[in-house]
C-alpha cells in the first residue's frame, strides 16, 4: 500500500463537502461497520460530471477511498463513472490491507446509488436529459492531487489531520 498517498488523501480530504443544489445525490450505509457514504453530482451537457463531492462518517480508509472516487469520476460521463471498478480504485493506492479490501466496493455502491438517482430524475422528467445535450468542446478535467501539502500559512479552507 502507498501509505504516503493514503495519508495525503486523509489529510486533504479532496471533495469532502456537501453540495448545494446537486443534480443527483445518493447514500449508502454499510451494515458491516456503520459507515455512511453520500455522494453529490453536478451533471452538465453530454452527461459529464462537472462536480462531485462526498460526505462520510467513515474512518481514514473511507475518506481516502471517497477522495479517490472523486478524483477518478470528475470529468467523466455518467456512464464512464458507472463503469469505474474497485480494481481501479485499489490500484491508486497500490492495494489495500486485507481487512480494508471492501472499501472500494462501499464507495462505488454509494456512487451507483447516486447515478441511479440521476437516471431516475431524467426518466421521470424531473431534470433534463443532459446526455442528449451536446458535450462542450473541453469537458472539465479532474484536478490531480498535489504531491505534498504546503504550509505557507494561507487559509485554503482545508482541515489538516496529522496521523501519528
Amino acid at each position: 500500500m502507498n501509505f504516503p498517498k493514503f495519508q495525503q488523501l486523509v489529510e486533504e480530504r479532496s471533495g469532502f463537502r456537501t453540495m448545494e443544489n446537486p443534480t443527483a445525490s445518493g447514500e449508502y450505509f454499510s451494515d458491516s461497520c456503520g459507515d455512511m457514504y453520500n455522494f453529490f453530482l453536478k451533471i452538465g451537457p453530454g452527461a459529464v460530471i462537472e462536480d462531485i463531492s462526498y460526505f462520510t462518517t467513515g474512518c481514514g480508509f473511507g475518506t481516502a477511498t471517497c477522495s479517490l472516487v472523486v478524483e477518478i469520476a470528475k470529468g467523466k460521463t455518467v456512464d464512464e463513472a458507472a463503469a469505474i471498478t474497485a480494481g481501479e480504485i485499489e490500484s491508486q493506492l497500490d492495494g489495500y490491507p486485507e481487512k480494508k479490501k471492501d472499501y472500494p466496493e462501499r464507495a462505488l455502491e454509494a456512487l451507483h446509488v447516486t447515478i441511479a438517482d440521476y437516471r431516475e430524475k431524467v426518466s421521470s422528467g424531473a431534470i433534463p436529459d443532459y446526455a442528449a445535450m451536446p458535450r462542450p468542446e473541453s469537458a472539465p478535467q479532474p484536478e490531480p492531487l498535489a504531491a505534498a501539502s504546503s504550509s505557507n500559512g494561507s487559509d485554503s479552507g482545508k482541515v489538516l489531520i496529522k496521523l501519528r
